[in-house]
């Protein structure tokens, strides 16, 4: 018990008064008319018969009114602490980490023994919940008093390649306590990981209903090796092997030399030993790839002997196939900017397409549907029957790349787009009456972050209205120069100028060769997935087009991984295990995705004790969602009502016994 104000203690001295009233007041006695006393012998008389306490239970009564007074204007408390009082409706929760970390040396099954020894400790009529979190939260029981369920909850958690996420955890704890209305009483059985911490430490915070009290298991940093990264290409077009680069990396451990193997469908390639240094990394490189036609599984492989297998192999997915063709339209006897555009696109690397010229008149018999993409270098017109073509395979999804230079201006319109044009604007080549590139959109999949056209002079450009379509570049005088229109499910790329170095100098600078690297990615839908992802990662099943067509999807271990209503209907999928999934799309779109655990899960540090205090401390001074105070954590109840309570109960009694003696004494005098 404490005072907030304890000065007022001192009016304690107040009880003097009762005292004084009942004691020690002046007695007064009333003169009785005698004859003489002078026959009485003379002496004192004693005063001691006065001085006694008149009324004892007006004076108790009186003596404790004012010592409440004194102690309500101290205002008392007492500390409990709420478990106590709210112990009938707290819901102990048992969060259980089943990460792949917890895959090392037998921590969850520890975990899950701790977690049944607290069961079994739970006193009947208190309720409780298992959780299992990695990356997401999953429960394992309803909220019961039975042990039987809860116990089954614990035994079906079951150990996950998923990586840690505490916040995770704690935005389900805040969303129970919220539900439920009740304290929580969390035990938290996992490794720890200082890796599994939020950046944001303001993630961890813990509402006042919520009591966390760790388990720790195994908190002590353990040595692990793991592959780390592996850098090798998604598809290769040519019949040259192909290169492939792995990061091999070390935790708490000390140097030490590692057996690394590459794998293609689950054959041996090539071996190589790395020396890891301590908490460092090493690479490894292999270039004996050789994939056949079609897609394989990949792996890098290392010998590490640690406590967690689970990170020694990376996957990784390559497909071998043939180049796509694409179709370059020009005019005849005009061909530079054929070359310069072959040129280009064969020194960026995009070896995944070919160039098949031809001219306006060769267009004629052809159909564009064969092709990866369609490109219209300058030409004045098309064939009627080949221009209809184009327009249904842009319709349809394909693409087309229109050049502009002295022949759109005697056509007065854009093929294919039908865009009108209105005119050309020419500077000539003597001093600095060219134009530049003033505006680049960088996020524009032809331009994405090359910002280099600043010293690109164009001396002539054909002005078009681009009316609702994206305008990926400008130049100085406003002109639109790359303007992109789609149209049904395709694209129209339309650039207002030429690639033959006569109305620009573009194709000699620098910034060309990526320009049309990343103009044939993006026109051509090649698909820039990478050759491996990270479980919890997504992947899109269907199209719009393909709206309740089947995807059939097979996980590493072979099954299906999605029910027969989630094949006609789910959009995408969410990758939960480390392994090869086998997509099958209706249209033939199979793809073979490798994915693999988090390589943050390899770090096996603990966090920090003082983390951990700090983690706990979060719930102190917050708003719970119950409006109870944490388990463990002394409140402070104030007793000031009790005590004015009884000062009136008090106040009452004194007065109706005062008034009844103060009767006597009238029917007395």
């Amino acid at each position: 018990m404490g005072f907030l104000t304890p000065w007022f203690l001192g009016g304690l001295l107040a009880v003097g008064l009762p005292v004084w009233l009942h004691l020690l007041r002046k007695h007064k006695t009333t003169p009785t008319p005698f004859s003489s006393l002078m026959f009485f012998e003379r002496r004192e008389q004693s005063s001691i018969k006065h001085r006694r306490l008149r009324y004892l239970i007006l004076f108790a009564l009186r003596t404790l009114l004012v010592i409440l007074i004194a102690l309500a204007f101290a205002q008392p408390y007492i500390q409990q602490k709420a478990s106590a009082l709210n112990r009938s409706g707290q819901i102990t929760v048992l969060a259980i980490d089943n990460s792949m970390s917890m895959r090392a040396g037998g921590r969850l099954d520890q975990a899950k023994r701790m977690a049944k020894s607290e069961i079994a400790g739970l006193h009947p009529g208190e309720r409780a919940e298992v959780l299992a979190f990695g990356s997401r939260v999953q429960a394992m029981s309803e909220i019961t008093d039975d042990h039987s369920p809860l116990s089954s909850g614990v035994d079906a958690v079951e150990p996950s390649d998923a990586r840690t996420s505490y916040a995770e955890l704690v935005r389900s704890l805040r969303s129970i306590a919220q539900a439920t209305k009740q304290p929580l009483d969390v035990h938290l059985y996992s490794d720890m990981q200082q890796s599994g911490m939020p950046a944001n430490f303001n993630d961890l915070k813990l509402n006042a209903a919520v009591h966390l009290e760790p388990h720790p298991i195994d908190a002590k940093p353990i040595a692990n090796f793991a592959v780390e990264n592996v850098v090798a290409p998604r598809r290769v077009y040519d019949n040259k092997k192909a290169r492939v680069l792995a990061t091999i990396a070390g935790t708490n451990n000390q140097k030490a030399t590692r057996r690394v193997t590459l794998l293609l469908n689950q054959r041996e390639i090539e071996s190589k030993s790395v020396e890891v240094p301590p908490n460092g990394r090493a690479t490894v490189e292999f270039l004996s790839l050789d994939p056949p036609f079609g897609p394989n599984r990949g792996a890098v492989r290392i010998d590490s002997a640690d406590s967690l297998p689970n990170d020694d192999t990376f996957y990784f997915s390559v497909e071998q196939v043939d180049p796509r063709h694409a179709l370059f339209v020009h005019e005849a006897g005009n061909t530079r900017g054929l070359l310069y555009f072959r040129d280009a696109l064969e020194a960026s690397g995009q070896s995944a397409f070919l160039i098949d010229p031809a001219t306006v008149d060769q267009t004629a018999n052809m159909s564009p549907a064969k092709y990866a993409f369609v490109v219209l270098s300058d030409v004045s017109g098309l064939p009627p029957a080949f221009e209809n073509q184009l327009r249904s395979y842009v319709r349809g999804g394909g693409s087309v790349l229109i050049a502009l230079g002295r022949q759109a201006v005697v056509s007065s319109k854009v093929p294919v787009a039908d865009t009108r044009v209105d005119g050309s604007r020419y500077a000539g080549r003597e001093g600095e009456r060219f134009q530049t590139a003033a505006y680049l959109d960088s996020s524009h999949p032809s331009i994405l972050q090359d910002n280099r056209w600043s010293d690109v002079k164009f001396y002539q450009a054909i002005r078009i209205n681009p009316g609702t379509a994206r305008v990926a570049a400008r130049l100085t005088d406003g002109t639109p120069l790359l303007v992109d229109q789609q149209s049904g499910e395709g694209h129209i790329l339309v650039f207002a100028s030429t690639f033959d170095n006569l109305e620009n100098d573009f194709p000699v600078h620098a910034s060309f060769v990526p320009f049309v690297g990343q103009t044939a990615r993006y026109l051509g839908r090649l698909n820039d997935t990478q050759p491996s992802v990270f479980v919890g990662s997504f992947a899109e099943l269907r199209d719009s087009k393909e709206k309740g067509a089947a995807v059939d999807v097979l996980d590493p271990k072979g099954e299906r991984a999605l029910s027969l209503q989630e094949a006609t209907r789910a959009q995408n999928i969410q990758f939960t295990m480390a392994g090869f999934y086998d997509i099958r799309r209706p249209n033939g779109r199979n793809e073979l995705v490798a994915v693999n655990t988090d390589r943050h899960e390899s770090d096996l540090t603990p966090a920090p004790p003082e983390t951990l205090t700090l983690w706990q401390n979060t719930a102190q001074g917050t708003a719970g969602a119950g409006g109870e105070g944490t388990e463990g954590q002394p409140k402070s109840f104030s007793l000031w009502w009790y005590v004015m309570l009884a000062v009136l109960a008090l106040a009452v009694a004194e007065s109706l016994l005062g008034n009844r003696h103060l009767a006597v004494d009238k029917e007395a005098a």
